[in-house]
C-alpha cells in the first residue's frame, strides 16, 4: 500500500481540516493510507504522526484549527544544522516510504517545501493557506474569507457604539506585511479610514479625515488599522524576539494610534483588537469548500507525479504553479484598490 504523508504549519486558520479530510479521502479512493506529521515540520524532524482513516476525519469539516497541531518550526533556521536536519527528514521519508509529502502552509512553511524540493526531496505537494490571503500566485487562500467576515462583523458592531458615544473607534486587525483583511473589512463595514502596511499615512492626515467629519456633524470615526502599519514611520512590536522565521511579534499600533489621535483631535478614542478571534472558530462556507478543491487537486498532483507544485485558484479553477513562484514574493495590495477605497474615507 502506498503512503503519504500531510503537515500543517505555521499559524492556524479555518479550514485546515477541510484540507486534510479531503487528502484523506480522496487518497482513500486510491488505495492509499496517509500519516498527518505533528506540529508541522517539528513533526517530520522527530517522525511525529498519526495515521489518519476515514473514522478520524469524520466531523472534522467545521471545525477550525488543525487535529494535526502546527508550529513555526523551521529546518533551515540553524545553518549548522541544515545538513543534520535534512538526514533526520530523508529517514523519516525512507522509513515511512512516503511516496509524497503534502505541505500546508503560508509563505514560511512553504517556503521550507521549496527549499527541500530544491534540496533532492523531489516528492512535495503545496498547499496554500494564510488568513491574511497575501501568497503570490493564488488569488485567494482558504482562511481568509472567514476572518474577512469576522473583522466585518467586528466593524459592524463598533459602528454603534462609536455613535452612540461620539467617539473615535481603532480597530486593529492582522495583516502582518500585507492588508488585505483591514482593506476588504474596511471596505465591508464602512470604516472611515484604513490603514494598511503597504499605503504610508501620516498621522496629521488621519486627524484632518476625522475633523472634517465632526464638520459635517458626523461625530464619531471607525478606523481600521492593519497590525503592520507603520506608524511614524516604524512597527509596532509586542516583542523584539524574532520567531524561527526571523518574525517579530506585531502588535500595539491600535493602541498607539488611539493615544495619539485622542491627543491631537480632542475626541474620546478607544481601540478593539480582533487579534485571534479572527483565525479561531469556524470557517465559512467558502474556505470549507476551497480546503476540500485543495485537499482534492493536491492528491490528484500526488497521482500525477507532479511534485515541486502548488495547487491554486485562478478565477474558479484549480491549476498548479511552481512553489518556488508562490514563495518569491508576497501578494500586497495595489495601488488602484486602495485608491478605490479611499473614495469612501470620511
Amino acid at each position: 500500500m502506498e503512503t503519504i504523508g500531510i503537515l500543517t504549519g505555521g499559524g492556524d486558520c479555518p479550514g485546515l481540516n477541510s484540507v486534510i479530510r479531503a487528502v484523506v479521502r480522496r487518497a482513500e479512493k486510491e488505495g492509499w493510507r496517509t500519516l498527518g506529521f505533528r506540529y508541522g515540520w517539528k513533526g517530520i524532524l522527530e517522525n511525529d504522526f498519526r495515521a489518519l482513516d476515514r473514522n478520524s476525519v469524520s466531523g472534522i469539516l467545521p471545525k477550525g484549527g488543525t487535529i494535526l497541531g502546527t508550529s513555526r518550526t523551521n529546518p533551515y533556521k540553524d545553518a549548522s544544522k541544515i545538513r543534520q536536519d535534512l538526514e533526520k527528514i530523508r529517514s523519516v521519508f525512507d522509513e515511512n516510504k512516503l511516496k509524497a509529502l503534502i505541505v500546508v502552509g503560508g509563505e514560511d512553511t512553504l517556503g521550507v517545501a521549496s527549499k527541500l524540493y530544491r534540496d533532492g526531496f523531489k516528492n512535495i505537494v503545496g498547499v496554500p493557506k494564510t488568513i491574511d490571503n497575501d501568497l503570490s500566485c493564488t488569488d485567494y487562500t482558504f482562511g481568509f474569507d472567514t476572518a474577512l467576515n469576522i473583522a466585518t462583523e467586528a466593524i459592524d458592531r463598533l459602528h454603534t457604539t462609536a455613535e452612540s458615544h461620539d467617539r473615535i473607534m481603532v480597530v486593529e486587525i492582522m495583516g502582518r506585511h500585507a492588508g488585505w483583511i483591514a482593506l476588504e473589512a474596511g471596505l465591508a463595514g464602512g470604516a472611515d479610514v484604513i490603514l494598511i502596511p503597504e499605503k504610508p499615512m501620516d498621522v496629521d492626515e488621519i486627524c484632518s479625515i476625522v475633523k472634517r467629519r465632526a464638520s459635517r456633524g458626523r461625530t464619531f470615526s471607525i478606523i481600521a488599522v492593519a497590525e503592520g502599519f507603520k506608524l511614524l514611520g516604524e512597527d509596532v512590536t509586542q516583542t523584539k524576539e524574532p520567531d524561527a522565521f526571523g518574525h517579530v511579534r506585531l502588535g500595539g499600533v491600535g493602541e498607539r494610534l488611539a493615544s495619539v489621535l485622542e491627543k491631537k483631535t480632542g475626541f474620546e478614542t478607544r481601540c478593539t483588537v480582533l487579534g485571534h478571534l479572527q483565525r479561531g472558530g469556524s470557517p465559512t462556507a467558502f474556505d470549507r469548500v476551497l480546503g476540500t478543491r485543495f485537499g482534492v487537486n493536491a492528491v490528484e498532483y500526488v497521482k500525477e507525479n507532479k511534485f515541486g507544485y502548488m495547487v491554486s485558484l485562478r478565477g474558479n479553477d484549480i491549476v498548479p504553479v511552481k512553489l518556488e513562484d508562490a514563495v518569491k514574493e508576497l501578494k500586497k495590495v495595489p495601488d488602484w484598490y486602495y485608491e478605490m477605497a479611499k473614495l469612501f474615507f470620511g
